[in-house]
């Protein structure tokens, strides 16, 4: 869909990152690294970080890489900047929602100053979206964690829950806002409505108590199947994951460029680009999406393969 030249795939080592000391994470990281090595290489398969997972773990796989076939920045993305990764990266996916939610507000006509937003997850995508999104002039009135969320219908202030949730590991508690459970937030009033966190959390369950005009996929598949079409025959406006958070690979892709090309990018150039490529992708998205009378998912999901079977076909595989 951001027509970048990737592919996908998923690994990893089953343990619990939290309840181990940076040793013990240190040793699985490069054992791991070391039986996929034959794998991976700065052009053939590219790690990125994911849950459990951050930027020293990636600076462990590619020292480990190294240590093998010789110094490689490009073996892996998200990396510390001081090991060759790329400024912007840890903000990506909250501007990729900033940037999407100012488009689809001028398609919908919706005013965005004072407009009320709802952030369910407040780890780095949560928090960077609601941090952007209240730079708009939206209203973010409420946010969740792990264990409950925080509402204040004249607005939270998220620079003072950012310094709330360092120092206490959470939003509950805070005292810019009233207690709510998880369920609660999801339900409240909103114009936009943010699910940033798991997967699955509109379903059957509570389809009927969702009141946003428009739901941005932060998360892996918040919506059910079932769910989103019955949202989108309610005239709700959902722009999908596929879309939606794919703000990081793109980075992990600047990042690689830069590690090619041995040329550092400032952060401004890294956010212009990934302005470009999110907002091309989302007129197209949309254009398709209109013309065919189906939904941005479907259109998301038509663009998409209709890529990779061109690709295919050209390369005589079909």
């Amino acid at each position: 869909l951001m027509d970048l030249p990737y592919s996908g795939a998923k690994g990893g080592v089953q343990v619990d990152p939290w309840q181990l000391s940076m040793g013990e994470l240190n040793r699985p990281t490069r054992r791991y690294t070391q039986n996929i090595i034959h794998l991976i290489a700065p052009n053939r398969d590219i790690p990125a970080p994911d849950m459990g997972t951050n930027a020293q773990t990636m600076a462990w796989m590619m020292d480990a890489y190294g240590q093998v076939n010789g110094h490689s920045p490009a073996i892996v993305t998200g990396k510390p900047v001081e090991k060759g990764g790329s400024l912007g990266r840890e903000s990506s996916t909250g501007r990729g929602v900033s940037y999407l939610l100012q488009e689809a507000a001028k398609d919908m006509d919706m005013d965005l100053q004072g407009a009320r937003v709802v952030v369910q997850g407040f780890g780095n995508v949560g928090s960077w979206s609601a941090r952007l999104i209240q730079q708009l002039g939206c209203r973010v009135i409420g946010v969740s964690g792990v264990d409950g969320g925080v509402y204040n219908a004249g607005g939270l202030d998220i620079a003072r829950l950012q310094d709330y949730q360092k120092m206490t590991g959470g939003v509950t508690g805070f005292t810019g806002g009233e207690a709510i459970s998880n369920r609660e937030l999801l339900e409240l009033e909103c114009e936009v409505l943010v699910p940033a966190a798991v997967d699955n959390v509109i379903t059957t369950d509570n389809v009927d108590y969702i009141k946003a005009r428009l739901v941005l996929e932060a998360a892996n598949h918040p919506i059910t199947p079932e769910v989103d079409r019955i949202l989108s025959e309610g005239g709700v406006t959902i722009l999908p994951d596929i879309l939606v958070n794919a703000e990081g690979v793109i980075v992990s892709y600047f990042e690689w460029t830069q590690n090619i090309q041995e040329f550092h990018w400032e952060e401004g150039r890294v956010n212009e680009e990934l302005r470009k490529v999110l907002l091309r992708a989302y007129q197209e998205v949309r254009m398709r999406a209109m013309n065919e009378q189906i939904t941005h998912r479907e259109a998301s999901f038509e663009i998409g393969v209709q890529r990779v079977a061109r690709s295919v076909e050209l390369r005589g595989f079909l």
